[in-house]
């Protein structure tokens, strides 16, 4: 080994930075590199709303929010809890607090101040940051290759980066405009990496409007409601989209509602448009309406309910005048799913590299010296905090495994092969 070790992190997103932030803690000198004009622009995304980085729940409760992958990253969410997060993020002079549902923002609720501030202390520590730079493979042994172009240049040119140690955090597939692709998959299958299909999380779904609802109330929140699939209820809110719905209320139940699409070809999934109401005072208020007002009057009137809602029943068809029966429809409107919005347009992503894939320090079997962190790994978890957890979290965890395995003399294992 060298006795100062090449290292590579691929990504410039919260994983890969974490990772690179580890590691120039512990003195290694690291290059950090992203095929996009600037780093982080799928956390600057999650920061429109506010950056939720974290919640607050008791720890137990936040490694349920993983399912099946739990006792998978359990180690490194162990190591990096939200106290860690906050105490982190106030290092960096961006203190942060826990609203009123739980979750931890910084107390600007902005992401762009977090980043500038994480940048200036990764640039200090004297990690490189190379933008501009897409991720091509390997080349001979452990070449690393690359296309790169500098700002303002019109023509790109490939070259061929020497690395020690690698650490893969490209992300999943969500939102490639801001640099998450996933065109790293075929790039570790062709050296046998075992990677389980890339799927929207998150996401909205697909159903058959009429053409006049679509396009009258497409964009229309509905809140609050409560949906409830599989015996699951999560209160919340929705937005009508012209192909189906989306929103918060959605995307906690959207892995069992792609799973039940995925074997049924499709999923009925019920909405309580009064949550806050029991079936029994719905129909005392509608039972205080003059049965002859129209449909429409008789929901404002009694319930407050907005057209679009109204738009809603009607899309079930015929809507009933007795009470009793248009109460029990307001409580359980059914809404069924045909298939999830494109992954392109999903907040994140299923799928990835495999537990068994990996070690339990995040190297690939497959390629040793090769880390991976983040969403390229399959896992999924809820809005709410959970997601950027887990990328800091497997970003921290990927480079401590890094340390030990550069001090075990892993270099030594190169070159890859084919």
């Amino acid at each position: 080994m060298t006795d100062n070790p090449r290292i590579v992190v691929v990504g410039g997103g919260p994983a890969g930075l974490a990772a690179a932030e580890y590691l120039s803690g512990v003195g290694y000198g690291v290059r950090v590199m992203d095929r996009m004009p600037s780093f982080g622009r799928k956390f600057l995304m999650a920061g429109r709303g506010g950056l939720n980085i974290a919640h607050s729940e008791e720890h137990a409760a936040v490694l349920e929010r993983y399912g099946p992958a739990s006792p998978w990253l359990r180690p490194a969410l162990d190591a990096w809890t939200m106290s860690d997060i906050r105490h982190w993020m106030s290092g960096l002079g961006q203190p942060s607090f826990i609203g009123s549902s739980g979750r931890v923002f910084p107390t600007g609720m902005k992401a762009s101040p977090l980043l500038r501030a994480w940048l200036a202390r990764l640039h200090a520590a004297g990690v490189v940051l190379q933008t501009r730079a897409d991720w091509l493979g390997w080349g001979e042994g452990a070449q690393l290759l690359f296309t790169t172009q500098q700002a303002g240049d019109a023509a790109a040119q490939q070259v061929a980066v020497e690395a020690d140690a690698v650490l893969l955090a490209l992300g999943g597939a969500s939102w490639p405009r801001l640099g998450s692709s996933g065109g790293w998959v075929p790039l570790l299958q062709q050296r046998g990496v075992e990677v389980a299909q890339l799927e929207p999380a998150n996401c909205g779904f697909c159903t058959q409007w009429s053409t006049l609802f679509a396009e009258r109330f497409a964009g229309t929140p509905l809140k609050p409601i409560a949906l409830t699939f599989e015996g699951r209820r999560v209160r919340g809110e929705i937005v009508l989209t012209r192909t189906g719905v989306e929103g918060g209320a959605l995307y906690a139940l959207s892995t069992s509602v792609r799973q039940a699409i995925a074997t049924q070809g499709q999923a009925t999934v019920l909405c309580d448009l009064r949550p806050d109401l029991s079936e029994q005072e719905l129909l005392g208020r509608l039972r205080a309406t003059r049965v002859r007002e129209s449909l429409s009057n008789r929901l404002r009137k009694a319930l407050r309910l907005p057209p679009a809602v109204v738009g809603l029943l009607r899309e079930q068809g015929d809507v009933p005048a007795d009470p009793r029966a248009l109460a029990a429809l307001i409580k359980a409107v059914p809404l069924t799913f045909y298939a999830p919005e494109p992954l392109a347009r999903a907040i994140s992503t299923a799928g990835g590299v495999t537990r068994a894939a990996c070690d339990e320090s995040f190297m690939l079997k497959a390629l040793p010296g090769v880390f991976v962190a983040g969403e390229m790994l399959d896992w999924e978890a809820p809005t709410g905090g959970y997601l950027l957890h887990a990328c800091l979290a497997t970003g921290r965890a990927a480079a401590k495994g890094m340390e030990a395995w550069l001090r075990k003399g892993g270099p030594r294992r190169y070159p890859l092969q084919p």
